[in-house]
């Protein structure tokens, strides 16, 4: 089982296999003499689809595409995890990050099922070429809560509930069959990019392939920060790390981590947690494909790259989780979690050897002989049960997540995912700045 694992994760992490797969699409598209297709998915009571809209006209302007709206429904439940703390976290994560982006979103909670039926039913009416303006629209009114202004635009675009089944069904399929699972996403050519965060890679491959419009060097989506690049302060702001050894996106974000804690003033405290797989949570296909070649093309892009994988599901993991207890109170527990990573993601090395870690051990310090009586021991186990627990406190249930508290412990603001370390340096900057 785990030799099959490991020949898919190396499959959809494999740059090679990437560059082949875009040679051949775009092959096929100039031989069938095709325009460049984007596809949009849109889900009028998602957050970050609201937060996606707003660009969508933008990409159409410095572009030579055809974009082609679908509007979607719920998510694929196969590929939901946690609901109730999934809608939670992403409707505080849309409030916290749309300001950066200069885009205004009020959405305190989510609508009511009646103002959701009544935008659906005005997007399912819209045709596509006037699909973007009137989803801004619907989309401002249906966090807003303004029924009113809604029900004054169904006066123009006006589906029956069948049609709107009819319609959301349809836009689940195709969604599905681009193997996506979720809204405020764009497909073209075999590949997915998630909204605001992923517009910049539909944007280089445009680019590369001359559909640009205009010589702008700009982004579509830009994100103001005031954050610096290195904070110096006497202040220190504690900073939890949540990873796990099987995640690729926890992978990526160690380096920079790494280097967080170089350049700003943190007291780093490293909680690892158990794989999700490991946590009786089921992964299908489709979504492990693309958090693996996403992860991938995150790592390019930050100089941390996945090579060669070996995943330490199951026992491996078990068996490194068991020492990470000691290697913490020697104060190496980050050193100790990354160099595992490392291993596994890029090396191509089973961690559960016990010749891989006894020289691990041995290249952080430490005389093997003192350490190798917690091999295989059981303490880490609640240590890590404690740390999950500590993580969904803050709506996270995935990993890498972290928590920022005062030094003190107080105020804890937690943040789920590598994409939002940005989002992490603006809050340890702006709590630095307000002492």
């Amino acid at each position: 089982m785990y030799k099959i694992r490991n020949k898919a994760m190396n499959s959809f992490s494999s740059y090679e296999n990437l560059k082949a797969i875009r040679e051949k699409s775009e092959s096929n598209r100039i031989k069938e003499n095709r325009n460049h297709e984007v596809l949009y998915f849109h889900k009028t009571d998602d957050p970050y689809s609201h937060l996606t809209i707003q660009f969508v006209e933008k990409l159409k302007e410095e572009y030579s595409v055809d974009l082609i709206p679908i509007l979607v429904g719920e998510e694929n439940p196969d590929a939901l995890h946690e609901p109730d703390l999934y809608e939670k976290y992403c409707l505080e994560d849309v409030k916290r990050i749309s300001p950066y982006y200069g885009v205004d979103f009020n959405g305190d909670s989510y609508p009511e099922k009646s103002l959701v039926n009544k935008a659906n039913s005005i997007l399912a009416a819209t045709e596509s070429n006037n699909f973007i303006q009137i989803a801004k629209k619907v989309s401002t009114h249906l966090w807003n809560n303004d029924e009113e202004e809604l029900s004054m635009l169904q006066k123009q675009f006006n589906s029956s509930m069948s049609k709107v089944s009819e319609v959301l069904s349809e836009g689940n399929k195709i969604r599905n069959d681009c193997d996506y699972y979720f809204g405020s996403a764009f497909y073209y050519e075999k590949e997915l990019y998630w909204g605001v965060d992923r517009l910049n890679y539909l944007e280089d491959r445009l680019t590369e392939l001359g559909a640009k419009k205009s010589p702008s060097n700009e982004s579509l989506a830009p994100l103001s920060i005031k954050a610096p690049e290195i904070l110096d302060s006497d202040k220190l702001i504690n900073l939890t790390y949540y990873p796990s050894l099987n995640s690729p996106y926890t992978f990526i974000s160690a380096k920079r981590t790494k280097q967080l804690e170089k350049d700003y003033p943190i007291n780093l405290i490293t909680r690892p947690v158990l794989p999700m797989l490991m946590r009786m949570m089921t992964i299908p296909t489709f979504k492990a494909k693309y958090i693996i070649s996403d992860a991938a093309r995150e790592g390019r892009k930050y100089d941390y790259e996945m090579k060669e994988i070996f995943s330490p599901i199951g026992k491996p993991a078990r068996k490194a989780y068991s020492l990470f207890p000691e290697m913490d109170k020697r104060s190496k527990g980050f050193d100790y979690i990354d160099a595992l990573l490392k291993a596994s993601f890029q090396d191509g090395i089973n961690i559960g050897e016990d010749s891989f870690l006894e020289n691990l051990v041995i290249e952080l310090g430490f005389d093997w002989q003192e350490i190798k009586p917690h091999l295989n021991s059981s303490a880490w186990k609640k240590v890590l049960d404690d740390n999950v627990k500590d993580m969904y406190q803050g709506n996270c249930w995935g990993v890498p997540s972290f928590k920022i508290t005062n030094a003190d412990g107080s105020n804890p603001y937690y943040v789920w995912g590598q994409d939002r370390m940005w989002l992490v340096k603006e809050e340890i900057y702006k709590r630095i700045e307000n002492t």
